[in-house]
């Protein structure tokens, strides 16, 4: 199950010459869409399905869906499918008061059995979810009635209302339905500010305002994700005003900068870029030794100036861009000095190829890295350069599809801009649904359930501080980057936040996008 939720996600990256080739038709069925009020054409990576339950990276959930709760500008929890909550601490007890009269897209009712019914199937094991690890700690969920829904825990879980924003599903849609495979993924219908109008495969997924929105209606008529997967293209897309908006790289976006016809977005984000090792190799069950000197070969400064043309931070934590980020924590900053004094102090020694050798075998492996995605080929590239520059033997491979059981390493991104939780559990805890490398470490363990257990602000920063400190003594990712989002506009597009943080793949610009205008 786990491959099969990776390649989905991977296929948002993977570049498809169809897409290429699609304009034409694309464009002139957006032309012919009426209304012609005011019509987006986003630049977007592709989509097998939309499951915000079993799947975490899509940009376009947040337009269809709504969860209990949302995040604001300032990414604060705040109220929305649920107008208010209380928590009993005695019981450890969430109740949520549901909004009335909310309309699925389809007409039927939206209840508190939905509610259940969501988070009964992320929580299901057979379903796979990579978000089972955020609700795993609900001992009960009993609906009171059709607007009231409770939630008993079996500890105090700090995260827990941000993990309320999970989307929504209908019950009446998908109950006895195979949640990964449903053939309402592709038609889904959910109670946010858009609808599905019509999903074109390859080419681009139409969405329309809905009128019956229980929150502020949005004022764009019509928002089209254009399949635009690879970044070139994208950037190419967006000179010929073909799109309206588009995440592109930093390179990309350089090109419009101080052009009147588009407005520039350099935002800040959570995501980071780094090299996650496949413990389930057996290369890395002999040689995990080895892996404090791959990170302090690592000239991460250079990477920023290099490929992000400044915009991103040199990455030594998966907390960095959170409050409770500890500098104290080993950084591996750029030492090739220090690389092969631990080379040569773990019995290593030069071959005559010039790459160190261990027990007979040459010290080195291969970097996978998903297609499409240029910053990250181009991360990749200067990695195994500058590892090969200190006498360890690195290619780069860009697989058709990532074999994550059998692969030696990943160029990987993750974070996220809400609860430290998010992004640290259920990616470096012992089995978890996140955890692709198979990494395992009993002091991160403890604790990561530590920090997720208290409401005491210096208890969960004492305890973040020591996950970090774990983390950093036994790495299981030789940190790379944080990459800040170059969003870039036609100048018509007004109201995006430019100052909300961005979370992994630059997700979250859409989180106000009812405010949106385009002229």
């Amino acid at each position: 199950m786990k491959k099969l939720l990776i390649s989905l996600w991977l296929s948002a990256t993977v570049f498809l010459c169809t897409a290429c080739g699609s304009t034409p038709s694309v464009q002139e069925n957006i032309k012919a869409d009426p209304p012609p009020q005011s019509v987006l054409v986003y630049g977007s990576n592709d989509y097998t399905r939309i499951n915000p339950a079993m799947d975490e990276h899509g940009e376009i959930n947040i337009l269809l869906f709504n969860g209990l709760t949302a995040h604001n500008g300032k990414n604060e929890v705040v109220p929305c499918l649920a107008k208010r909550w209380e928590f009993d601490e005695n019981t450890n007890t969430y109740t949520f008061y549901l909004q009335e009269h909310v309309k699925w897209h389809d007409g039927e009712a939206f209840t508190a059995e939905d509610v259940k019914f969501t988070i009964d199937a992320v929580r299901n094991p057979e379903n796979g979810s990579e978000n089972a690890p955020n609700y795993e700690d609900i001992v009960q969920i009993r609906v009171i009635d059709d607007y009231t829904v409770a939630f008993q825990l079996e500890a105090y879980h700090a995260a827990f209302l941000d993990y309320m924003a999970l989307p929504i599903l209908p019950a009446h849609c998908l109950a006895g339905e195979d949640m990964q495979e449903s053939e309402f993924f592709r038609h889904p219908v959910g109670t946010g500010p858009y609808r599905l109008k019509r999903w074109e495969e390859g080419q681009a997924i139409v969405l329309e305002k809905n009128e019956d929105y229980f929150l502020e209606k949005a004022k764009i008529s019509q928002i089209v994700f254009k399949i635009v997967p690879d970044d070139t293209v994208r950037a190419v897309q967006m000179e010929a005003g073909e799109l309206d908006l588009a995440l592109l790289a930093p390179k990309d976006a350089q090109s419009f900068a101080g052009r009147e016809a588009y407005t520039c977005y350099d935002m800040k984000t959570s995501d980071y870029r780094g090299i996650l090792f496949n413990f389930q190799n057996a290369y890395w069950q002999k040689n995990k030794d080895l892996i404090p000197a791959i990170c302090y070969a690592l000239d991460k400064e250079a990477m920023v100036d290099a490929i992000l043309l400044g915009h991103g931070e040199a990455a030594y934590s998966p907390l960095q861009r959170n409050r409770y980020c500890y500098d104290g924590a080993q950084h591996y900053d750029y030492n090739p000095k220090k690389a092969r004094q631990i080379l040569e102090e773990a019995g290593c020694t030069m071959g005559s190829s010039g790459f160190y050798e261990r027990d007979g075998e040459e010290v080195g492996f291969v970097l996978s890295v998903g297609a499409g995605d240029q910053v990250r080929a181009d991360l990749a590239q200067a990695a195994a350069q500058q590892l090969r520059e200190a006498g360890i033997q690195c290619t780069v491979d860009i697989p058709v599809q990532v074999d994550w059981e059998g692969q030696m390493a990943y160029l990987i991104g993750w974070g996220s801009p809400f609860d430290a939780d998010d992004h640290t559990y259920k990616v470096f805890g012992t089995k978890k649904a996140a955890n692709y490398s198979g990494y395992s470490n009993k002091d991160v363990d403890k604790w990561l359930v530590k920090a997720r257990q208290s409401p005491d602000e210096k208890v969960r920063a004492k305890a973040y501080a020591q996950f970090q400190e774990a983390l950093a003594k036994d790495p299981a990712f030789a940190f790379l980057c944080y990459v800040d989002a170059a969003y870039v506009a036609k100048s018509g597009v007004r109201g995006i936040a430019e100052d909300t943080v961005m979370g992994h793949h630059g997700v979250g610009i859409f989180w106000n996008v009812t405010e949106w205008t385009i002229q």
